[in-house]
C-alpha cells in the first residue's frame, strides 16, 4: 500500500465529521453546537464509510480487512483482553481527567454534550451498533492501515496516534479552542499507548474489544439521559 494513501486516509474522519457537522448545521438553519448531541448518530454512518474505505483500501493492495489489521484467529487470551480493557478504562479515564484539570480546572469534567439526550429509538440502535463500528473503523485505520502503513517505526506509532487523537476534537464538532484542546489532551495519551501496543504485538483483537467496551459504557449512558427525566441534568450539576 502507498505512503500516499496511508497519509490520504489517516485524516479523513476528521474532515468527514467537520464537514457533517458544518453542512448538517447549515442545512438545519442552526449553529453546529445546537447539533452537537447529534454526535452519536452521526458516528455509526461515518465508521460504516470508514470501513468500507478499509476495504477497499485493502484490495487495492491484494488484502482482505482481516489482512489489513492483521487478524489471526486463535491468538488471543482472555487475560490479553482484560489487561488491555483495564489499560484503556484506566489511560481512557486519566486522560479526560487531566485534559479536564489543565483547560476547565474540575476533575472530573466531561463535556456535557457527550452525553446529550437523543431520541430513544436511536439511543436504542446505538447500543449495538456504536460499540462495534467504531472499533472496526478506528481501530482498522489508525492501527491497521496507520501503524502497519508507515515504515519508519516512531512515525508508525505517532502521526496515527496524532490523527487517532485529533478526530476526536471534531466528534463532536465546536468551534471552540479550550473544547478542541481538551478533547486533544484527553485522548492522545492513550492513542499512543494503544498504538505502540499494537506495534509490539501486531493483535488488534484484545484494543478491538477494549475499545469497544468504552464506547459501551458511553451509549448506555446516552440511553440513560434518552429514557430517564432529569438524568442529564443530574449528570451536568455533578
Amino acid at each position: 500500500m502507498s505512503r500516499k494513501l496511508v497519509y490520504i486516509l489517516l485524516p479523513i474522519r476528521c474532515v468527514i465529521f467537520l464537514l457533517v457537522f458544518v453542512v448538517g448545521a447549515a442545512a438545519a438553519g442552526r449553529d453546529v453546537s445546537e447539533i452537537s448531541s447529534w454526535w452519536s448518530v452521526i458516528d455509526t454512518p461515518v465508521n460504516i464509510l470508514t470501513v468500507l474505505l478499509l476495504v477497499l483500501a485493502a484490495k487495492s493492495r491484494g488484502q482482505t480487512y482481516k489482512e489489513l489489521i492483521n487478524y489471526r484467529r486463535g491468538v488471543t487470551t482472555k487475560k490479553q483482553v482484560i489487561m488491555v480493557t483495564l489499560v484503556i478504562l484506566l489511560m481512557g479515564m486519566g486522560g479526560m481527567f487531566l485534559a479536564g484539570f489543565l483547560c476547565y480546572g474540575v476533575i472530573p469534567y466531561a463535556a456535557p454534550m457527550i452525553i446529550a439526550p437523543i431520541p430513544k429509538a436511536l439511543a436504542l440502535i446505538n447500543i449495538p451498533l456504536l460499540p462495534v463500528t467504531t472499533a472496526l473503523a478506528e481501530d482498522g485505520l489508525y492501527l491497521g492501515l496507520g501503524v502497519n502503513g508507515i515504515k519508519n517505526k516512531q512515525a508508525a506509532v505517532l502521526v496515527p496516534a496524532f490523527f487517532f487523537a485529533v478526530q476526536h476534537c471534531f466528534i463532536p464538532t465546536l468551534f471552540e479552542p479550550r473544547y478542541l484542546i481538551y478533547r486533544f489532551i484527553s485522548f492522545l495519551p492513550l492513542t499512543l499507548i494503544l498504538c505502540r501496543h499494537y506495534q509490539k504485538n501486531r493483535n488488534p483483537l484484545p484494543i478491538m474489544i477494549g475499545h469497544a467496551i468504552i464506547d459501551v459504557a458511553t451509549v448506555m449512558q446516552i440511553f440513560a439521559t434518552s429514557f430517564i427525566p432529569g438524568f442529564y441534568d443530574k449528570m451536568c450539576n455533578m
